[in-house]
């Protein structure tokens, strides 16, 4: 076998002559360099005269092979540091998703791949199908920044991030009156907590509902822990709930009780309430606003008519608001009935402040009436961070970034800001509802029938289906396809939901069958009133292309609908 000389110098060392090329210098920034590098390289692998051990010819193509991949990434990483346009990263197919790539890459490429991912979504400020604002001041971008580098968890090590919390706990729990507890001063606080949304705050206000009935149910039944465990515990809610609650009903074990309501008003009555409770009941459910139509379960109603029963029954049922869209709208509606802590057996509340409160997305609240016997019963110690300190929520560490965030709104907005933010929805809500009523079929009927909870005590919302009495050859959920030509984002979808209980699709309404659609249009405070013109310019002209099809609608459109109607919505 013939003998070869080979470089001393091992693959890394010559991948290490290349290491300044091609990469971020200390400020970031992309630079290109010329190729005189790949020369010198070149020359290394051909000479033999740089000495070391003497290899077979074998084992000298192998590492021939391998100093040839490692100078392919090396070439790449070189060209990567130029414009991104005009770099090798731009004409490659989609990379591997299932591995980390091998080697890193400038940092101004990879912000322009997220970029170009987030490009080809819809534009956030035209989706009126969710409640999450997408509106923030570059100083929000600043504050929601330095939250990130903060684990709220860690109270002993940021205190004073800590104290921001309970801050903005406090201004929460005083805008939904809850009254002042006896331990105040012992927590500096009201019992709540910031949570990931409003999904954790509902699994938050349901867990205490349940380990406060438990321990009573115990009581009453003179049952061990272990007995009363096994007892399937209930609770009474709305069809229309929110996602957060089927979870709560798989993951913790509580039997769901549904309330359906008429689809004339999609709310709950006291009455249909009254006829559902019995002593395993954990509590009522109401909603402050569903987010099918905005409307406000009568929480008023449900509250007097649970002070009689508990009193006749010796139970104590209490209920849970789930504000999580009118958490920040309902306060600044002065003619509604008292809805919140006013009412005795109002328990706990929760909000989303990424909605209508406009802090940024995973923002949450949940407000407890007292610790005793409710909040107290899903607090955790916590002791090896350093320090001593009680954690309420179901996760551990997250960020400060919505809590910088709400309280950065709080003090930029005020009650007046919030106040001018609800008028200005409201206001624009009417304005798409009056536009709609106004519209007409060709034979002079109405075009939509309204579902929504009107101009007044409701979210500002706008939900309507098309008039089924016209007997159209087109939905609701082609109205949704049609108007994403115009770049708006409006939710359609089946007046059906989904029973965890028995895993069926069920009528979503009394009065409406399952497979009826509607629609729905989320008046932001991003949704300016020209914008609003351009939606309804949009509406008027999708309505009129569907009409020009006639019946060749249903056929064109049939295949791309029956792919995408039944992906559901975003709250």
């Amino acid at each position: 076998t013939s003998q070869h000389r080979a470089p001393a110098q091992s693959i890394a060392s010559i991948s290490a002559a290349m290491s300044g090329h091609g990469h971020d210098n200390a400020h970031g920034h992309c630079h290109s360099h010329s190729n005189d590098g790949f020369e010198e390289i070149d020359e290394l692998l051909r000479s033999d005269s740089l000495g070391g051990k003497r290899r077979t010819a074998e084992e000298l193509e192998h590492e021939n092979q391998l100093l040839k991949k490692s100078l392919e990434v090396t070439r790449q990483s070189i060209h990567n540091g130029c414009h991104y346009y005009s770099s090798w990263d731009s004409i490659q197919p989609e990379p591997d998703d299932s591995s980390i790539p091998a080697v890193g890459d400038c940092a101004l490429h990879c912000y322009r791949r997220i970029s170009d991912f987030h490009e080809l979504d819809c534009r956030e400020r035209l989706n009126t199908s969710s409640y999450v604002n997408v509106y923030l001041e570059e100083e929000e971008m600043k504050a929601a920044n330095l939250g990130m580098k903060i684990n709220l968890a860690d109270q002993t090590v940021y205190p004073q991030s800590f104290r921001v919390h309970n801050i903005v706990l406090n201004m929460v729990a005083n805008l939904w009156n809850c009254p002042k507890p006896a331990d105040f001063d012992d927590y500096g606080a009201f019992p709540g907590a910031g949570t990931v949304g409003s999904t954790e705050a509902c699994l938050l206000g349901g867990l205490c509902l349940k380990f406060r009935w438990r321990k009573w149910y115990a009581k009453r039944k003179n049952l061990s822990e272990s007995e009363v465990r096994a007892v399937y515990p209930n609770m009474i809610i709305s069809t229309c709930y929110q996602a957060a609650w089927e979870k709560l009903f798989r993951y913790m074990d509580v039997e769901p009780k549904f309330v359906t309501p008429s689809s004339k008003t999609f709310t709950i009555t006291a009455e249909d309430v009254k006829a559902k409770v019995d002593e395993k009941t954990i509590g009522v459910v109401c909603i402050m606003g569903n987010h099918y139509g905005g409307q406000y379960d009568p929480v008023w109603d449900v509250d007097a008519m649970l002070t009689k029963l508990n009193k006749e029954k010796g139970w104590q049922v209490g209920i849970h608001v789930d504000a999580a869209s009118g958490g920040f709208v309902a306060p600044f509606q002065k003619e509604l009935p008292p809805w919140d802590f006013r009412l005795p057996n109002v328990l706990s509340i929760s909000a989303s402040g990424h909605k209508f409160g406009e802090s940024v997305c995973g923002t949450g609240w949940v407000v407890w009436r007292q610790r005793q016997d409710l909040s107290d019963n899903v607090a955790i110690s916590v002791s090896y961070l350093g320090g001593k300190a009680d954690s309420y929520t179901l996760n551990f560490s997250r960020p400060a970034s919505g809590i910088f965030v709400q309280y950065y709104k709080f003090h930029r907005l005020g009650l007046r800001g919030y106040q001018a933010l609800c008028d200005n929805r409201m206001a624009n809500a009417k304005h798409l509802r009056d536009a709609l009523k106004a519209m007409r079929h060709t034979d002079g009927r109405a075009k939509f029938t309204i579902l929504d909870g009107g101009d007044t005590c409701c979210l500002p919302v706008v939900t309507a289906c098309l008039n089924p009495d016209l007997q159209l050859p087109y939905d609701d959920i082609d109205l949704q396809h049609q108007i994403l030509q115009y770049h708006w984002y409006v939710s359609g979808y089946k007046m059906c939901f989904h029973d965890p209980t028995d895993e069926k699709t069920k009528p979503l309404f009394t009065d409406a069958p399952a497979e009826r659609t509607m629609f729905r249009v989320v008046v932001k405070a991003n949704v300016t009133r020209p914008m609003m013109d351009n939606l309804i310019t949009a509406l008027r002209s999708c309505v009129a292309d569907m009409d020009s099809l006639g019946a060749g609608f249903m056929s064109l459109h049939a295949p791309k609908k029956q792919k995408t109607a039944d992906k559901g919505h975003a709250c």
